[in-house]
């Protein structure tokens, strides 16, 4: 008796009784809702503030700097040589990295831009609009500034105005361009900055950086948690030329994709005389 009643309020909710019009009899999406209520009503979904549209070219309004907003790194410990394939292959005549091995050893690093207010060498940065951390530890920040030319290297300075391995403050004396807009294929360009009067873990120091940047590839570019169909290898070798002691030469290889920025990195060791450097120092991958 109770399964049968159990039955009979079952049919009755789903309106199955003979003067109620079954919900299905009505046409998709103009079903009469119960009195006493509204229908729900969503709010609509609003645009992105930034939709990437694979033209084969990163413009400024495609790499606009968002202040406080966070992303996640997958990087290869401190210390830790890693091998790395920076040429690709080909597949259907598209350019591929895959780099989409996920990596137990790997760790998590927050990297976030921010403002300069606050922080102790602000005033040494003058036309700086944002800091990042210039480390995966986060011991030294980059100083920076963009506008429609391309995005523009202050200096560095240490997170801390005075850590236990001393503080660090290089100011160029005028700023460096590392990526030139708009972002396309075969776009290269050279820039050379002077540090004077800086301090380098405590210490007087002086040098000059000269950055030389190509955009040499486009392609598909596999991470462990995401999949990017357009991205540019961006290659830049930094001699820094110190005023005492041997130039020292250091080179990156970049991923870059519309509205996400860099997405991946290698760098290489110091010393490293090819731009297909096969052992990096240390590897960064958006992910988590």
């Amino acid at each position: 008796m109770r399964d049968m009643l159990v039955a009979v309020l079952l049919v009755a909710a789903l309106g199955c009784g003979e003067n109620v019009t079954p919900a299905s009899s009505y046409p998709p999406g103009e079903r009469n809702p119960p009195p006493g209520h509204d229908p729900y009503q969503a709010i609509p979904a609003g645009a992105l503030a930034c939709t990437p549209n694979l033209d084969e070219q990163i413009d400024s309004t495609e790499l606009s700097v968002a202040l406080g907003a966070s992303a996640w790194y997958l990087v290869s410990p401190a210390g830790a040589q890693r091998n790395v394939n920076l040429s690709g292959s080909s597949e259907s005549g598209q350019q591929t990295w895959d780099w989409g091995t996920d990596l137990a050893e790997d760790q998590l690093a927050q990297l976030s831009p921010h403002a300069l207010s606050g922080r102790w060498y602000a005033a040494h940065f003058p036309k700086g609009q944002f800091a990042v951390a210039f480390d995966a530890a986060g011991t030294l920040e980059s100083v920076s500034s963009q506008d429609e030319e391309g995005l523009w290297l202050h200096g560095l300075a240490s997170t801390e105005s005075d850590p236990p391995e001393g503080r660090t403050l290089l100011v160029y004396d005028s700023p460096i361009l590392v990526l030139r807009y708009p972002v396309v294929k075969g776009s290269a360009w050279s820039w050379t900055g002077r540090v004077r009067n800086g301090v380098l873990r405590g210490f007087p120091w002086a040098q000059i950086d000269r950055y030389d940047v190509k955009v040499d590839a486009v392609g598909r570019l596999i991470l462990p948690d995401l999949d990017f169909s357009q991205v540019f290898r961006v290659r830049t070798t930094v001699t820094a030329t110190p005023v005492m002691g041997a130039p020292v030469v250091q080179r990156q290889t970049s991923f870059m994709a519309e509205c996400f920025g860099e997405i991946a990195r290698a760098t290489s060791e110091v010393g490293e005389a090819r731009d297909e450097f096969t052992v990096a120092s240390e590897v960064r991958r958006l992910g988590l």
